[in-house]
């Protein structure tokens, strides 16, 4: 929570200009971007009829059936209801002067087309829902809810039109019916004339029919050899005593010829059947005009008219074959007179033969039936098929004929739930699209505040973080005196000036012909330019060191204390300066200040113009008087050419390490030159019980910061870290509740 309260009162002016720029996006839109007026209604799909006839294949027949929930049917509606012909149709009827009167005033119909299909909505009221919510917007109230009614009555029309079978549907169910026709008449006569020639009314009654005479046949045939047997055998035992009056019989009746007999035998019989199929026929409710009796009375009238001859030509041919009318069977007595049993057995013979060619023809017949079989049982199903789809047909037609006489905005398959409503506005949205933009300002300054402290600034900010992040030991967090409410009390310079103690008038810096700095009666100068808000953090600075040292037991003195940065302008020589004044408050022994630094003026901070003695000369007792610049404060600039350490090369400084020891000194501070590979820092820290490296915050990045670490570890270093310049963003309450 400590980071998210620093990043959010870190970055509040951009969080709150952002927001600014969020809450006015909303006003725009809520003065620039009013919703449109609306108008509203409901409409039911009761169901489809579709017009298109069923497939007329015998082999494929598919009927297309729309989905259980009707799903595919809605969604079809809504298209055809949102398409352009629609919109053109509805603005053709309305005028598309007065749909775009107060959107662009131009008069063409695609434009009102255009314009109306855009602020149209129509969808489903609810899943599986048969309902369809038509929504329609415009700018003028006064032509909204008229201007709906004009969509709905064009997509009603519309809809006629799709899904009737008018106009050019017609005619063509008319042509599809003439061709229809045709094939069922080709169909019909190719069946007749089967049936014709081959005397067939119903196939199954002709199969049963004939199986029946075949039966028939078969027992006449076995009765008659039966008999035959019967009579041969009594003509034998009569034999010899008989045979000279049947030769005087046969002398005496003139022979009738064996073909002459068959065919009146023939004739009898086939006469005897043709009247029994013609009663059939006229059980089963054939009339005489009928063709097929017709046919078989011609047949009984030519079979009469044979046998009638054949009678007339020889009389004694019915005694020789008597035929009983109503069974068409021999009948036979007890027969004593042997020329009557020669005749009967003669008759017998005959008889045999024409049932068996009878047979023979019947089985010719039955044979031609089975292969007529499939192809009269294909033409049938044909037949029933093509009268089916001809009746398809007479319906569809006499529907699109009834379809032609009606209103088509009166479908009886489209009812209105809900009219379309009074002109109304919808706020929803553009509410919310308001809520969105100052939302978005708000959270789209957070983001941007997360993004800068998270990705795009790796500087280092707080306290926390150097202990948190970069692993290394606080010494102390100094605040931006000229900010977090100091300011105001803050003076016009930062710095602490130190006044030199000396016998001369007072020295200025170099290059400058303005001096802040007044000499007093007693030959010191006093520094007018002082930060009096700077020296309780130098205080608690010198406590923390005096707490480090007790801690780690260095009883030595004096003690070798180096103040560095991390990047320049951290504030180094205003540390350097403020700790070493501050330890010399405590009057417990005298503090030096060495200035390190290679440029002349690097410190200013504590004096003006350049030391008057060197770093030798400060270490001898006698001469050190020259450097004092308050009570227990030396300081002296370690660059001068007098002491021939202008380079300050690690050899050179090693030379002094044990005259610094064995000053009277109890600290000496060391204002150092920035960490860098081209400066000495790093060479002589190794000699410091304590390098302080200063970080300045917000400025000095944590991988600089990881660099002059590693750069003053390597040399064998004891680095503290002083975090300078902090900026204190989030308020006192809450920082102490994190």
């Amino acid at each position: 929570m400590g980071d998210v309260y620093y990043t959010i009162f870190r970055h509040k002016w951009k969080i709150v200009i952002t927001s600014l720029i969020g809450l006015l996006a909303a006003a725009v839109i809520y003065h620039f971007k009013a919703p449109l007026y609306e108008s509203q209604a409901e409409l039911l799909i009761k169901y489809v009829t579709g017009a298109t006839p069923i497939p007329l294949e015998a082999d494929n027949q598919k009927v297309i059936v729309p989905d259980s929930d009707g799903e595919d049917v809605i969604n079809a509606e809504i298209k055809i209801l949102t398409s352009m012909d629609v919109a053109e149709e509805a603005a053709s009827n309305f005028g598309p002067e007065r749909v775009l009167a107060k959107v662009d005033g131009a008069s063409s119909i695609y434009r009102a087309a255009g314009v109306i299909r855009g602020n149209l909505d129509a969808e489903p009221a609810d899943i599986r829902s048969s309902v369809i919510v038509i929504t329609l917007k415009h700018a003028d109230p006064q032509i909204v809810q008229p201007l709906l009614q004009a969509v709905i009555d064009a997509y009603q029309q519309k809809h006629y039109e799709i899904h009737s079978a008018g106009g050019q549907f017609e005619d063509a169910l008319t042509m599809e019916q003439s061709e229809l026709s045709v094939r069922l008449n080709a169909t019909e006569q190719q069946l007749a004339d089967l049936r014709n020639k081959f005397n067939i009314i119903s196939l199954p009654d002709s199969q049963k029919d004939l199986a029946a005479q075949l039966s028939k046949v078969n027992d006449e045939i076995l009765d008659a050899r039966a008999e035959l047997s019967a009579d041969e055998a009594s003509a034998k035992q009569s034999g010899d005593r008989q045979s000279p009056d049947l030769e005087t019989t046969n002398r005496m009746t003139p022979s009738i010829p064996e073909d002459q007999i068959d065919s009146y035998t023939e004739a009898c019989a086939s006469l005897e059947t043709f009247r029994k199929k013609e009663q059939d026929y006229l059980g089963q409710g054939f009339t005489r005009s009928n063709s097929l009796l017709q046919g078989m009375e011609e047949q009984i009238a030519t079979r009469e008219n044979e046998k009638s001859a054949l009678e007339k030509k020889y009389p004694q041919i019915a005694g020789v074959a008597p035929v009983t009318a109503s069974t068409g069977s021999t009948t036979t007595g007890a027969v004593t007179d042997p020329r009557l049993q020669l005749e009967q057995v003669v008759a017998l013979k005959a008889k045999i033969q024409t049932w068996e060619t009878q047979l023979s023809g019947l089985q010719t017949q039955a044979t031609n039936l089975n292969n007529l079989a499939p192809m009269i049982s294909q033409l049938q199903e044909t037949e029933s098929i093509l009268e089916a789809d001809y009746q398809t047909l007479s319906v569809s037609l006499e529907r699109s004929r009834i379809d032609e006489q009606l209103d088509p905005r009166k479908t009886p398959n489209i009812r209105s739930v809900q009219n379309p409503s009074p002109p109304m506005r919808d706020w929803k949205k553009t509410y919310k699209a308001m809520a969105m933009a100052a939302v978005g300002g708000v959270f789209g300054g957070i983001a941007w505040a997360f993004l800068i402290e998270m990705i795009l600034d790796p500087s280092v900010k707080r306290p926390v973080e150097v202990e948190r992040r970069l692993k290394l030991p606080l010494f102390l967090s100094i605040p931006n005196v000229n900010r977090n409410g100091f300011a105001r009390l803050a003076r016009t310079a930062e710095r602490r000036q130190l006044a030199f103690k000396g016998e001369g008038p007072a020295r200025t810096e170099k290059g400058n012909s303005h001096s802040s700095s007044v000499s007093n009666g007693n030959g010191h100068v006093i520094s007018l330019d002082q930060n009096p808000l700077l020296q309780p953090f130098h205080q608690a600075l010198r406590d923390r060191l005096i707490l480090y040292f007790e801690v780690k037991n260095f009883t030595h003195k004096p003690k070798l204390v180096a103040v560095t940065g991390a990047g320049r302008g951290t504030g180094v020589s205003t540390i350097a300066s403020g700790l070493a004044a501050s330890l010399s408050e405590t009057g417990d022994g005298n503090v030096l200040l060495v200035d390190m630094n290679l440029e002349n003026g690097a410190a200013q901070q504590f004096y003006k113009g350049k030391a008057c003695c060197g770093l030798d000369a400060v270490l001898a007792s006698e001469t050190k008087k020259n450097a004092l610049v308050q009570e227990n404060l030396y300081v002296v600039n370690g660059n001068t050419n007098s002491d021939g350490l202008s380079q300050l090369l690690p050899k050179r400084f090693t030379a002094l390490v044990p005259k610094l020891k064995a000053s009277d000194y109890d600290y000496i501070i060391f204002d150092m030159p920035v960490v860098n590979p081209s400066s000495v820092t790093s060479h002589l820290a190794r000699f410091m019980d304590i390098t302080l490296l200063v970080v300045e915050s917000e400025k000095t990045g944590r991988e600089i910061v990881e660099l002059a670490n590693a750069q003053l570890t390597e040399a064998g270093a004891t680095v503290g870290v002083v975090l300078n310049k902090t900026h204190q963003y989030v308020p006192k309450q809450l920082q102490r509740d994190i």
